[in-house]
């Protein structure tokens, strides 16, 4: 299967096909995209795959409908029939709008790949699984199961569209996680450790195997300790880089335009009104160098932005893509359309969502709680974005007593509300960190997003453990 992609002759022909019909913007999304995954579980290699998809997907708007189509036939042909489908399915009706000539546009790439992923030979990559496992091991009798996970992707893109854009962007990534199982009197207990960004190969230059998986070993370890988790409302210190993915589900999604032009988000309307204590910054950058979101171009061939959603604690903007940016009366959108794959639409996404830095000692932001609890890491957990309601789970957690850190808790809930949490962080420390990689889903899709945080402190929040 040839890797080349279309050129300027055969995308400016299918953007004439799609307009045929009337249609007042078209657009045609190329992507290219290989990945490589390696498993390896309680000593052997469970998984070792590598995939490949190539295809088209055409948008065609005509007013405020939209059509679409995708497809693998990327011959002349094939492009021109997707695109008279996606003419059909936006029901334009009308004289042909003319398209602007092509113009190359790409936009500087945020970091350099060293080493491609898809050079190196399995035999390597199947070399780290083994390694990280061994020393995960060696850490105590207690493991039982040790589940190593390596994986590599690289996604080429184009886009061209009606107003004369043509541009291009190539996307690396790799990744590495690590979980371990212990057993203990109290049960079974997980510890999990990720690195992943935005590199090549050379990501394991910075990045050793051996120390990632005893870190993960340790904390399960560490865990077989644990108490009960207290419940209650109790003040909340989350660890920098531990706590981003709650702003990204519980106040990210809200700002999506999407969110805001349905009247589906808590913070509809609010633009210049005070949603966080005045010390939070919260800012969206798909431009940050090796993250897990960044990119040159967003799939409608937008630049990748740094954008501030909130300043100082006032709302100053949301994110957007070409549709709602377009709808608004907008000169362009913040660089936030992504989609999951050519087969879909894009939509507006977050890319790396964090909190900005405060000026606190993270140390002292602990000795000045008195009674607590200290989120080192959370898990998964379900937001409503109408309201910002949201419940998370605690992966890694421990006590807050006369101002230390004491004994680790077992897996409990944090309960609250995103808006809430906003304006009731009263401390922020001065050691931001971005957390693990992660994969962000909505309405069927998945991304890749990053989130960070330094350490800070909720004023309240409720802890739903088991403790008496």
């Amino acid at each position: 299967m040839s890797s080349a992609m279309p050129d300027a002759e055969v995308l400016d022909a299918t953007l004439h096909a799609a307009l045929r019909t009337g249609g007042d913007f078209a657009e045609v999304f190329i992507e290219d995209r290989r990945n490589c995954r390696a498993g390896f579980d309680d000593g052997r290699i469970e998984e070792l795959v590598s995939g490949r998809s190539r295809g088209a997907g055409i948008r065609v708007r005509a007013g405020a409908s939209v059509g679409f189509a995708h497809t693998t036939e990327l011959s002349p042909a094939g492009l021109r029939e997707a695109a008279r489908v996606a003419a059909a399915a936006a029901r334009a009706g009308g004289v042909q709008q003319p398209g602007r000539p092509l113009n190359r546009q790409d936009a500087p790439a945020p970091n350099e790949v060293a080493a491609a992923p898809d050079t190196v030979a399995k035999a390597r990559k199947v070399d780290l699984l083994r390694t990280a496992e061994e020393a995960a091991r060696a850490e105590g009798s207690a493991i039982f199961q040790v589940a190593c996970t390596y994986g590599d992707s690289r996604r080429r893109i184009l886009v061209a569209n009606s107003d004369g854009l043509m541009s291009a962007d190539e996307q690396v990534k790799t990744f590495f996680s690590v979980s371990v199982d212990a057993a203990g009197d109290a049960g079974k207990q997980n510890g999990r450790e990720t690195r992943g960004h935005t590199v090549g190969f050379e990501l394991f230059d910075t990045v050793d195997v051996a120390d990632l998986a005893r870190t993960a070993a340790r904390r399960a370890l560490r865990k077989l300790e644990a108490v009960p988790a207290p419940s209650g409302t109790m003040p909340v210190v989350i660890g920098a880089g531990g706590g981003g993915v709650l702003f990204h589900e519980a106040c990210g999604h809200g700002l999506e335009a999407d969110h805001i032009h349905k009247d589906v988000s808590v913070f509809a309307g609010r633009i210049g009104e005070q949603v966080a204590n005045p010390m939070v910054t919260l800012i969206d950058d798909g431009t940050m160098p090796g993250e897990w979101g960044c990119y040159a171009i967003d799939d409608e061939g937008r630049p990748a932005q740094r954008n501030v959603l909130i300043a100082d604690g006032v709302l100053v903007d949301y994110m957007w893509d070409r549709l709602r940016a377009d709808r608004e009366g907008r000169d362009a959108s913040s660089g936030n359309g992504r989609r999951q794959s050519y087969q879909h639409l894009p939509m507006v996404r977050m890319t790396n969502t964090y909190i900005a830095n405060g000026n606190s000692e993270p140390d002292d932001i602990v000795a000045d709680t008195p009674n607590g609890v200290y989120v080192a890491h959370l898990g998964g957990g379900q937001v409503n974005t109408a309201t910002g309601d949201f419940v998370f789970g605690m992966t890694e957690a421990y006590l807050i007593e006369d101002g230390r850190l004491t004994a680790p808790i077992r897996e409990g809930n944090l309960i609250g509300n995103g808006p809430d949490v906003l304006m009731l962080i009263d401390a922020l420390g001065n050691d931001f960190a971005m957390g693990s990689p992660g994969m962000c889903g909505k309405d069927g899709q998945g991304v890749p997003v990053g989130d960070g945080t330094p350490t800070l402190r909720v004023q309240r929040l409720t802890v739903g453990g088991t403790a008496a």
